[in-house]
C-alpha cells in the first residue's frame, strides 16, 4: 500500500536531504509533502529544536521555502511542494501565485503564525488557494503560559478554534487541514484545551471536533505529531454521538471510521508510531488505504 507523510519539512529535527531519504525508505514512506514554515522571527522559539535558515538579504524563518524546492528538485518523485507566505505581507499572494506556476507548488502550508486566521488578509489568501485548488495546513496553539517571560510567555498561533471556524464559513471553497495541539485538543468536550499543550484522560462528549467535521466538509486534517496521536490514544469510551459506540470500546477506531474520508496519514517527526498505532487498530482495509494515501491524493487531483 501506497503510504503518504502528508506532513514534513526539511532540515527539520537534525534530518539533512540524505537521512530524510533514508527514513522514508525505512518506513515505508513513498512520498512526503513538504511545508514551509515563514513567520517574523519574534513568533517563534529562538529555543525551539530548529535553527532559522538565514538568507543573503537578512531574512530567515524556521522553515524557507528554498529549502523545501532544493529537497524536490534533488528527489521530484518522492516530494510534493507546499508553500505558505505570511498572509499580513502585500506580496503575499503573488508570491504564492508565482511559487505555484514556476515551481508547480501543490499545498499552502504550514500556516502557523500569532494571528487571527479569520483576518481579512488572511481570508483573501485562502480564497486565493481555494480558487486554485490547494489545500491549506493549520497550526493552531493555545496561548498557554511557558513559564517564560522573553520573548515571549507563550507561543500562540491562529487565535483559537473559534477563529478557525469562521475561516471555515467564510471560505467553504477552501480545504483546511487541520494540526497541532489547539486544534486536536478540542476532540474532547472537556476544558484542557487552553490549560496543556497535550490532553489526556477520557474523551468526553460534545467536543468540537465532532461538530466541525459534520458541518463544514471543507475541514480535512493531519495525524501528525504528538498532538494527533495523543488524541486517538486517549479513552473513547463516554462518546456516543456517533454511530459506531459504545460496543466498539475505548479506542479511535469509531472517530476514523466516521471520518475516514478527511483524515491524512502524517508525521511532522520522523517515527513509526502514528503507523504502529493505525495498523493495531481493527479498521478495514480501505479506511487505511484512504488515510494512508488515498485522501491525500484526492486532495491534489
Amino acid at each position: 500500500m501506497t503510504i503518504i507523510d502528508a506532513h514534513n519539512h526539511p532540515e527539520w529535527h537534525g534530518h539533512d536531504l540524505p537521512k530524510f531519504l533514508e527514513n522514508m525508505d525505512r518506513f515505508g514512506i513513498d512520498k512526503t509533502w513538504l511545508l514551509t514554515w515563514e513567520c517574523p522571527p519574534d513568533e517563534y522559539n529562538p529555543a525551539s529544536y530548529f535553527r532559522a535558515m538565514h538568507f543573503g538579504d537578512g531574512s530567515a524563518y524556521p522553515v524557507p521555502f528554498e529549502a523545501c524546492l532544493r529537497y524536490k528538485q534533488a528527489a521530484p518523485e518522492r516530494f510534493v511542494l507546499g508553500y505558505a507566505p505570511d498572509p499580513r505581507r502585500p506580496e503575499a499572494i503573488d508570491q504564492l501565485h508565482a511559487a505555484i506556476e514556476i515551481h508547480g507548488v501543490q499545498v499552502c502550508g504550514e500556516i502557523k503564525l500569532r494571528m487571527l486566521y479569520d483576518n481579512p488578509d488572511a481570508l483573501r489568501l485562502f480564497r486565493f488557494c481555494g480558487e486554485r485548488g490547494l489545500p491549506i495546513t493549520f497550526h493552531i496553539d493555545y496561548p498557554i503560559p511557558t513559564g517564560s517571560s522573553y520573548p515571549r510567555t507563550d507561543w500562540w498561533y491562529g487565535g483559537s478554534i473559534d477563529s478557525f471556524e469562521r475561516a471555515l464559513q467564510a471560505c467553504p471553497d477552501t480545504v483546511f487541514i487541520g494540526h497541532a495541539p489547539g486544534f486536536w485538543a478540542h476532540i474532547s468536550g472537556d476544558d484542557q484545551y487552553d490549560k496543556v499543550g497535550y490532553p489526556k484522560g477520557p474523551v468526553l462528549p460534545g467536543g468540537r471536533l465532532f461538530h466541525l467535521f459534520r458541518t463544514y466538509p471543507n475541514l480535512y486534517a493531519d495525524l501528525s505529531a504528538g498532538s494527533a496521536y495523543t488524541a486517538l490514544t486517549r479513552d473513547f469510551s463516554q462518546i456516543e454521538d456517533h454511530p459506531f459506540s459504545p460496543e466498539s470500546g475505548p479506542t479511535a477506531e469509531p472517530f476514523l471510521i466516521e471520518f475516514q474520508d478527511r483524515l491524512l496519514f502524517g508525521r511532522d517527526f520522523f517515527d513509526d508510531r502514528m503507523q504502529i498505532l493505525l495498523n493495531s487498530l481493527d479498521l478495514p482495509a480501505e479506511v487505511r488505504h484512504r488515510i494512508f494515501c488515498a485522501n491525500a491524493e484526492s486532495l491534489l487531483a
